[in-house]
This record gives C-alpha cells, structure tokens and sequence, in this order.
C-alpha cells in the first residue's frame, strides 16, 4: 500500500511538473500604436496553442503577482499597474514618441515544486510612428530571450528568422514552439547561431516560446532551490 501511494505522489508531482512546462504566460497588445492614444496590454496564462487562458484563480503560486515592464524608446524603464480580470491581467500605456516600445514580465514563483524554481518570462514589442530601427536584444535583461530577427513587420508566405539568446549569447539546439491563431504549431531546433526560421501562412497573433532547464541550485524569494526552470514567450503580429 506505502508503494501504491508513494507512485501516486510521484506521478501526481511529475503531471504537475508537466503541466507547468506545457503552460506560459504571455503578452497581448496591438503590434502598433499611436502617440497619445492609450495602448491595451494583456496578460494570459495557459496554452495559447490550443486557445486555453486559465482563470487567474487557477494561475501558479504567485503568478498573480507579476510585474509588468514597460521600455520607451529612450531606454526608461516604467512599471506598470495592472488590474486583474477574471483570466486575465491587464494594463495600458500611452506612448508620447515615435519608436519601439518594449513589454517585459519576469517572474520568479513564490513556490518552488520539488526543488525547482520556475521562472515565467514573456515579451512583445509596440512600434510607434515610422521606424526602421532593428529589435534590440539589449533592452530586456531577461536571461533567456527569444524574438524576430530582421525588421518590426511580418507578413504571411515570408520567412519569419528568430533567434534565441541565454544570457545574452546564442543558445544553440534550443526547441522553439511556434503557435499560429489558427491552431496550428511547430517544433523547431535552433542552429549554431540560435535561429530558426519559419513561414507565417495565416495573419494574426503568434507566440513564441523557448525554455531551460539549469541543474545550478539558488535563491529566490527567500527559497533555496536546486533546479531552475525558465520558460519565455514572444508574441507578435502578422499581417496578410
């Protein structure tokens, strides 16, 4: 009987685990925006590939609790308060200059599971007025980044390339999740140089998504852990 419950407890320790890997948070905004117009930020956590926002009563810990960042173009950094909804957290902003806007959310759970720290980060990018400036990797100090490479405009039949940084170098052999607003998704392994590249078929929002997984112990919020675990989305639009 102590065997049966000791591979319950194991099992039911291992589904969560999973079922954490498999959730993410990630940030929805209109890809662009306009000086003096307020921009609507929200924040979900879930599975956007198969549609899934959970209720925030059913967020991890103290996901809840996240901090939501936002980058001008002069590199000032501004917190952002943030209401909660029923499945949702949410902000706005009004831009007051042209330029790349950047939204960051890292994480850190209260709660460690079985030693291990997770660690939720996401992104996405506002462009105001006409710029031609590139993403800048160095605007977020997020250790495990993913993000479009090559411009701050996407459309579909045209090849997306995306990179994926671990503390600021490439991360190579690293698996990116695609997701499209239809459903559709894909698996794709990072080169040398940490990219991948794809073709966008539907417009819409896509998510991207990267991990690690580190055996280096820590401390967090006061806890010590022996495992850390980091998830990171980026989501951006695509027009026809």
């Amino acid at each position: 009987m102590k065997t049966l419950r000791s591979l319950f407890i194991m099992l039911l320790f291992s589904a969560i685990a999973n079922e954490l890997s498999a959730h993410a948070v990630w940030i929805e905004t209109a890809a662009h925006g306009k000086i003096g117009q307020s921009q609507e930020v929200k924040v979900y956590f879930g599975e956007y590939g198969q549609d899934e926002r959970d209720k925030v009563e059913k967020w991890y810990s103290d996901l809840k609790d996240l901090t939501l960042w936002l980058v001008g173009p002069d590199g000032t950094k501004t917190q952002l308060p943030t209401t909660i909804g029923e499945n949702v957290s949410q902000a706005s902003f009004t831009p007051q200059k042209d330029g790349i806007y950047s939204l960051q959310i890292s994480h850190k759970s209260k709660d460690l599971h079985e030693g291990t720290q997770y660690e939720f980060l996401a992104s996405s990018h506002v462009f105001v007025g006409k710029t031609t400036n590139q993403i800048d990797p160095a605007s977020s100090n997020h250790e495990l980044q993913v993000f479009p490479l090559e411009g701050t405009a996407w459309k579909t039949g045209a090849a997306v390339k995306v990179q994926v940084l671990h503390q600021k170098n490439a991360k190579s052999g690293s698996t990116v999740q695609v997701f499209s607003p239809s459903g559709w998704s894909r698996e794709l392994t990072t080169a040398e140089d940490g990219t991948i590249s794809f073709v966008p078929l539907w417009p819409g929002k896509y998510v991207l998504e990267a991990s690690n997984f580190s055996k280096d112990p820590g401390e967090a919020n006061g806890n010590q852990y022996k495992a850390l675990w980091q998830g990171s989305t980026y989501s951006f639009e695509v027009k026809k």
